[in-house]
């Protein structure tokens, strides 16, 4: 699912794929608050992961984003 999610941030958010590990932070791969609504929007409409904006804000890293699509893909 890392590299899932790997490949939206650089392919759709344009995020620099050299900052994207498990313990960085949004903050720290520029994903701010619109990008954060954009990304829940990508993976509910082409992973059909319903994770929410205010799921993706609390996440304390790309690790945790992970585990929360991990979460909500052994739903579906």
């Amino acid at each position: 699912m890392f590299e899932t999610l790997k490949d939206i941030l650089v392919n759709k958010l344009k995020v620099s794929p050299d900052t994207i590990t498990a313990e960085a932070t949004p903050e720290e791969i520029d994903l701010d608050s619109l990008a954060i609504v954009e990304l829940s929007l990508v993976l509910e409409k082409e992973l059909g992961l319903a994770v929410s904006e205010d799921e993706l804000s609390e996440a304390g890293t790309v690790g945790d984003i992970v585990r929360l699509m991990d979460e909500r893909s052994a739903r579906v």
